[in-house]
């Protein structure tokens, strides 16, 4: 059939509906929008560190508003909207269907209900309405409502299509993202309940809200979404299926209860103290049978790796994976928390799960998977300079905190006054600055990328709408994966 001249069409990979292709790109682009926008207000607040009179005085630029806007944007900007999107590819995937009218109409709904949440709580945050001194859950109320609202649409999305899947069994990838919709429901309630917003148990919940947002919700999304891309991307199945279940059971099992471990030495119940840095030590568990499970299907393809541009985030996104949690059970203990805690180090220990872990392993499984959507892969050399940028600017920027962070609880320690310790890790703050523009450089170089993967018009050289859709990328298919 002829196209009519002048109309576009929008086409997708041989196979895929064209609709299917734009929303998952849709999600997938509003995340970078706000990678974008957090990477330049963590780059102004990080030389504020340096200059203190950078762009002056206003209230809008203040630590107290640009810090939370930028980790906000980061975790449901960027973070949360870039695995929706892969979990949109993934789950009819494993399931073996195709999204229908209503599922597709709800997902384009729940895109406008969170970044309508993320705009709403960026802009109030910058206009001095924050949801109290409370970390990662300084949105107002109305502006989480929205975005709860997008979770709890696309948690039935989910349940609808596993419900209806052409599969005797659930894949593991399955049950990680429909987990973290339904943990991260009970996580966020808690957080905002009044109820909860009096005294110690204020703290305590903090803690909870806190640690559980990253280990209830990114950290089963992304480690879910590796779980189907890593055997695709390789060809192969994965090493082991039962160390994928006993990841998710002891991850449910051991990770709820540890966010007290922030609160050592404070007026907490010692038993609520001991639990937490118990259960943070058995998260070891967990975080080896999944990440061992990567490393081992791994093994024996150094070729492929180094011939991919896919792989090699994933490769330093499981490694991350080992050394942010091992990180964390480490500081959990008192006599290391005794002089890292309230010091740089934290900042350097976030990032390495939220760059190093999560963030390398969205952009690996966005240029391995999102080909097969559009048809379109990403400019091979541009891929490159984005992850060595990327690499150097994070690793600079986790040393310059953690080694800095390191001196700073020094002081502490000894008994010096409180600036002595500022004053020590200043020279540190610059490198942070450096580390953090060749990662912003790294975001810019991703998002080209990203927008060159984009579901596009078949149209000739001449403008005209052609009839011949784009070939689909030549990388071998792997089976779906055991169910």
């Amino acid at each position: 059939m002829k196209i009519p001249v002048g109309i576009p069409v929008f086409v997708a990979a041989a196979g895929t509906d064209p609709r299917f292709a734009r929303l998952v790109h849709r999600w997938l682009f509003s995340s970078v929008f706000w990678l974008l926008l957090g990477s330049a207000v963590g780059l102004i607040e990080a030389y504020r560190h340096v200059d203190p009179e950078f762009l002056g005085n206003s209230a809008l630029i203040t630590y107290g508003r640009l810090r939370p806007f930028h980790t906000m944007g980061m975790l449901f900007g960027w973070c949360s909207m870039a695995l929706l999107a892969l979990a949109l590819y993934v789950v009819p995937k494993c399931s073996r269907i195709t999204m229908d009218e209503t599922e597709l109409r709800a997902s384009n709904a729940a895109l406008w209900l969170w970044n309508a949440g993320v705009l709403g709580g960026s802009v109030a945050l910058l206009l001095g309405q924050l949801n109290g001194g409370r970390e990662y859950r300084e949105y107002p109320l109305w502006a989480m409502a929205l975005i709860a609202s997008g979770v709890v649409t696309l948690g039935w999305v989910f349940y609808r299509m596993i419900a209806r899947r052409q599969t005797k069994g659930i894949y593991i990838s399955c049950w990680f993202i429909l987990a973290a919709c339904s943990w991260v429901a009970v996580v966020v309630v808690m957080g905002y309940l009044p109820m909860f917003r009096r005294g110690l148990a204020d703290t305590i919940v903090q803690g909870f809200y806190m640690h559980n947002a990253v280990g209830m919700w990114f950290t089963p999304l992304v480690v879910g979404l590796t779980y189907y891309a890593l055997p695709k991307l390789l060809n192969k199945p994965i090493y082991s299926y039962a160390l994928g279940v006993l990841g998710i059971f002891t991850h449910l099992l051991f990770y709820t209860l540890i966010g007290t471990h922030h609160y050592m030495f404070s007026a907490m119940p010692d038993w609520l103290e001991n639990m937490a840095l118990i259960f943070s030590v058995a998260m070891l568990v967990p975080v080896f049978a999944s990440a061992g499970n990567f490393l081992l299907t791994m093994k024996g393809e150094k070729v492929a790796i180094q011939q991919s541009y896919s792989l090699p985030f994933l490769l330093v996104g499981v490694i991350g994976y080992i050394l942010a949690s091992a990180q964390g059970s480490f500081q959990a203990l008192r006599e290391v928390q005794d002089s890292l805690h309230l010091t740089h180090y934290t900042v350097g220990h976030s990032h390495v799960a939220m760059y190093f872990f999560v963030s390398f392993l969205l952009w690996g499984l966005i240029y391995g998977l999102v080909p097969r959507i559009t048809g379109r892969e990403p400019p091979v050399g541009l891929v490159g300079i984005h992850f060595w940028l990327a690499f150097a600017g994070g690793t600079i920027m986790v040393l310059a905190l953690c080694l800095g962070g390191a001196e700073q609880g020094a002081t502490g320690v000894e008994g010096k006054p409180f600036m002595d310790g500022v004053r020590v890790v200043k020279p540190y703050m610059v490198w942070r600055v450096v580390g953090g523009c060749l990662m912003a450089a790294s975001h810019l170089l991703s998002a080209v990328a990203i927008y060159a993967m984009r579901p596009g018009a078949l149209l000739d050289i001449f403008g005209t709408p052609s009839t011949q859709p784009p070939q689909p990328p030549s990388a071998p298919q792997a089976p779906e994966g055991r169910a």
